[in-house]
């Protein structure tokens, strides 16, 4: 899969995207993300690529121009993306769903806004997808580009040293993951439920996903009605 990202400031998730499960993802050749800096694509002297809103509101817009020049290059030099995606608080509620759907994708592009988002006009023309990663503003889309990055990448085959263990994930089955333990047996004075010692695979099942259903149900009653 190759993820290409448009951000002003591609410089923000770099670290991100170097390090831990997706540095190994790129290395394995399982990944590719591409980082491009719109102001490659400015206009003028200054590498211009926002300008004042119309109408006479606060912020600044970035301009239509730049973003269609570096959509237009990464078309012509790779062919065209499976989906283009805009990442702005106006856009669907970011879900395990979503992540699943993207994750068997090919070619995805990222558009970060910035400032007071980008032109309308490239929206309607160029994006296939606009995500939201929750009822909140960030000052850009790079953090929100990195959510989705991690989430879909993990999901690749191969990506994880064990796979069936994204499978296991909360929001899989509309349900949150059940409590987890490991070593010591006794700690603080508290106990590993007996059940997850005995060996028993099936009865251990049974007890996780009644452990799922009992959480969801006290944590999130929104998805236990699903």
């Amino acid at each position: 899969m190759q993820i290409d990202i448009i951000s002003v400031v591609p410089q923000l998730m770099e670290s991100f995207l170097n390090h831990s499960i997706l540095k190994r993802a790129q290395e394995k050749n399982l990944l590719t993300i591409n980082l491009v800096n719109l102001r490659d694509y400015g206009i003028g002297n200054y590498k211009q690529v926002d300008d004042y809103q119309y109408g006479g509101d606060a912020g600044m817009v970035l301009m239509c121009e730049p973003l269609s020049n570096a959509i237009e290059s990464l078309i012509s030099k790779n062919g065209a993306y499976d989906e283009i995606i805009f990442l702005c608080p106006d856009g669907k509620v970011y879900d395990q769903k979503t992540a699943n759907f993207l994750s068997l994708k090919n070619r995805i592009l990222l558009i970060c806004g910035h400032y007071k988002g980008i032109d309308e006009r490239i929206r309607e023309k160029y994006v296939t997808l606009e995500i939201s990663i929750g009822d909140y503003v960030l000052s850009g889309g790079e953090l929100a580009a990195a959510v989705l990055v991690d989430s879909i990448g993990r999901l690749i085959p191969g990506v994880l040293n064990n796979e069936t263990s994204a499978l296991t994930d909360s929001f899989q089955d509309n349900l949150l993951s059940p409590p987890v333990y490991t070593r010591p047996e006794i700690w603080d004075d508290q106990k590993v439920p007996a059940i997850l010692l005995s060996g028993n695979a099936k009865e251990i099942d049974t007890w996780k996903y009644e452990a799922s259903l009992n959480r969801t149900k006290e944590r999130r009653p929104d998805l236990f009605e699903k």
